[in-house]
């Protein structure tokens, strides 16, 4: 069965209703969704991803009722980030509730919740109630930012992709959890760590895991073309040694290249949010052109430049 993309919030919401997984719209990324009431739906979520278990998954949701229903504890730094931020880009780690199925806490005594910033995911929760819901894309792949992308990563199992556009920040959110009070980025992200500061002052940054993945996207590989990737600040010179080889590169700086180079240029205006919101898209046209590697610049390391650096190196990864 092919996939269908739609833009029937109905049609979607129906779906879910009887245990199916739709791809759905965000304002970061597209996720594939599933009812948290319902357990078979949400295997099919790691069947179709090919997802480790022990990653959990992140619970979508409409209101703050919906919030308190899932977790024990919501602390003062909680409440005042998501005054600030939701619906938006920043998901928060809490104690959850023991109603909250294992499945989408990984086995953990925390659950990740966020509400998004996207007029039809929202009304769509409030018919189906929250839904939990990773990236739609296959473990450790490029996250999508369209509904076509969805479609074509699982042009089968995948009944329909509800289509809310492209996605406006085009990275996924940021992950904050809380130990003893003290707040931690468990993921970098569409919400800056210096947006996160002027709220609550001083965060810690732990965002990979050796051993224990206490939130998504903490793996060491992950959002990764299939064409070997290389960053690098040294793009002219490694052209240069590699000069018969066919190379996409990414840059943010002005650039020019050889007849051998196909280059993207993340935002001619020097924009961190405009670069933020072409990453994947053009991660995923370069990946699509057959080159023997991908070389990309760094960008400057602070704001959402400190985020899509963390994505690259993690592209980049071996």
């Amino acid at each position: 069965m092919s996939v269908i993309i739609s833009q029937s919030i109905e049609q979607a919401a129906n779906i879910l209703k009887n245990g199916g997984v739709v791809g759905i719209p965000t304002e970061t990324v597209y996720g594939l969704g599933a009812s948290i009431y319902n357990e078979n739906a949400l295997r099919q979520i790691f069947q179709l991803k090919r997802r480790p278990s022990s990653n959990p998954l992140i619970v979508h949701i409409a209101n703050f009722d919906q919030l308190l229903s899932m977790v024990e504890l919501f602390p003062e730094k909680a409440k005042k980030l998501t005054e600030v931020f939701w619906p938006g880009g920043l998901t928060i780690v809490l104690p959850k509730q023991k109603s909250i199925n294992s499945i989408i806490s990984a086995g953990k005594e925390t659950v990740a919740v966020r509400m998004p910033n996207h007029q039809m995911t929202k009304e769509l929760i409030q018919l189906v109630g929250p839904i939990a819901a990773p990236s739609a894309n296959p473990y450790e792949r490029i996250s999508p930012t369209t509904a076509n992308q969805v479609a074509e990563y699982f042009p089968l199992g995948l009944p329909l992709v509800l289509d809310g556009g492209d996605c406006e920040k085009g990275l996924e959110s940021t992950i904050v959890g809380f130990e003893n009070d003290e707040a931690v980025i468990y993921r970098l992200g569409a919400v800056t760590i210096e947006d996160i500061e002027k709220i609550i002052g001083n965060v810690r940054i732990s965002t990979t895991s050796t051993n224990i993945i206490v939130a998504p996207g903490m793996s060491k590989k992950h959002y990764a073309p299939i064409t070997k990737t290389i960053v690098s600040k040294e793009i002219k010179s490694i052209i240069d040694e590699f000069k018969e080889q066919k190379i996409g590169v990414l840059h943010f700086n002005e650039l020019i290249v050889s007849e051998n180079v196909i280059a993207k240029q993340l935002s001619q205006k020097q924009c961190l949010e405009e670069a933020a919101s072409n990453l994947y898209q053009y991660l995923q046209y370069l990946d699509g052109l057959k080159l023997d590697f991908i070389l990309i610049e760094p960008l400057p390391d602070k704001g959402l430049g400190k985020t899509i650096n963390d994505r690259l190196n993690r592209a980049a990864h071996l």
